[in-house]
């Protein structure tokens, strides 16, 4: 739902000159409570308010994170117990949950990558190079491609047609070589 510029203003002066919360601006403009909170998102500013009170944890931190940096598989209750020894006296849940947020996540990969030996594995296709004249005669020009997936050799070789004769064919001439 789009909302007019004027609205927005609005929205955005009540946050941030009255410092009014995001239920109460939806309260007055009528509007839901997302629309607001995604106006200000939109908007980039920061909110202006109270700063962030410390946390029981924060001298803990740069422990914790030296450890997750060296240990990434360290469990929960393994740090909760070192950090535990070091001061720390609060219960393991929320410690839990305070990990969760700073426990570094494996890089994502685009693709699945495969380790093949020598001979395992190789993969062939048909490929079509347009047409050839021989007499007055148009024949499809085709090429068997096998290449193996150890070592990236490739197998070409051309027929007059795509059947599965020219296709054995193709493979016992890749066998072959």
């Amino acid at each position: 739902m789009t909302i007019p510029p004027d609205r927005e203003t609005k929205i955005l002066r009540y946050y941030h000159v009255e410092k009014w919360c995001i239920g109460t601006i939806a309260r007055q403009l009528r509007v839901r409570a997302e629309i607001v909170a995604r106006v200000l998102a939109q908007a980039g500013l920061p909110r202006v308010g109270p700063p962030q009170r410390p946390s029981k944890i924060d001298p803990y931190l740069p422990f914790i994170l030296d450890m997750l940096g060296k240990f990434p598989t360290l469990t929960a209750s393994r740090l909760h117990a070192m950090v535990w020894e070091r001061g720390y006296r609060r219960g393991k849940s929320s410690f839990r949950a305070i990990i969760a947020c700073h426990r570094p996540r494996p890089k994502a990969e685009a693709y699945c990558s495969c380790a093949h030996c020598p001979g395992e594995q190789a993969q062939c296709d048909w490929g079509h190079f347009d047409h050839i004249i021989i007499g007055r005669v148009h024949r499809p020009l085709m090429a068997f491609v096998m290449v193996l997936s150890f070592s990236r050799h490739i197998f070409l070789r051309f027929f007059l047609d795509a059947r599965m004769g020219n296709f054995l064919c193709g493979h016992l001439g890749t066998f072959a070589a």
